[in-house]
């Protein structure tokens, strides 16, 4: 597989949707995670990531402009469970945490779960979790979506990484680009390089995401030998 780099990928899509990247830093001393949020809805657009505890939630910007189903909105996308990172685009990060908690697989935690209920789009759920257990890295990455359309069929795809390259990532995102409906990401998630610190990482995602339509973007940085981590968020409503 080729290897991409991630700003020529998000420069050339001007809709990629939301996105998730994970993967190992240069160095090989960081688990890196990288998760954006998109919008061309004023709802949708309407958005902030903040900090809950060791995680991020969506939040309003404007709470007058709340409109429809808000769980597709707002939710947590990220959380911590002992040596795991749960990154998702929607509440299915609780449905993978409680799972995990449970004892229950990260593939058989989302079994439970399908595409968003966004008609005609069915927005694919797209999920990742690191885990720093035994202070290695191995993550998995995973797409829930309809079948080219057809809501009766839920196509549900798991990609696990055993052991990553230094400086080399996955990229999964929920569109092949703009239209009406939106086109759902095709195949497996790409190879991308993961250069530099977090500040030009997280830097070079915000400004090669197409400036009229990107909401939020979050990147952290975890530390695989002490856990400690390094998190920066960007909102284009302040």
């Amino acid at each position: 597989m080729k290897e991409l780099s991630i700003k020529t990928e998000l420069e050339s899509n001007s809709y990629p949707g939301r996105g998730i990247i994970a993967g190992l830093s240069e160095d090989g001393k960081y688990a890196v995670s990288a998760y954006w949020t998109m919008g061309r809805s004023a709802g949708s657009r309407n958005r902030i990531f903040v900090e809950e505890g060791e995680g991020i939630k969506t939040q309003a910007f404007d709470s007058s402009l709340i409109a429809g189903d808000p769980s597709l909105i707002i939710y947590s996308a990220v959380k911590v469970l002992g040596k795991k990172t749960i990154v998702t685009n929607g509440d299915q990060t609780d449905t993978i945490f409680d799972g995990l908690k449970n004892g229950l697989t990260f593939e058989q935690s989302l079994q439970s779960r399908k595409y968003e209920h966004d008609a005609p789009n069915y927005t694919p759920r797209i999920s990742s979790v690191l885990d720093i257990e035994g202070k290695k890295l191995k993550f998995s990455l995973s797409i829930l979506k309809s079948d080219s359309g057809n809501p009766e069929n839920t196509l549900r795809f798991t990609f696990d990484y055993d052991n990553p390259l230094k400086g080399q990532g996955r990229f999964i995102h929920t569109y092949m680009g703009d239209g009406n409906p939106l086109p759902s990401f095709e195949g497996e998630p790409k190879l991308v390089k993961i250069e530099g610190s977090i500040d030009s990482f997280a830097e070079n995602i915000w400004k090669a995401l197409n400036a009229e339509n990107k909401v939020s973007l979050f990147v952290r940085f975890i530390d695989i030998e002490s856990g400690k981590y390094t998190t920066k968020i960007f909102n284009k409503n302040v």
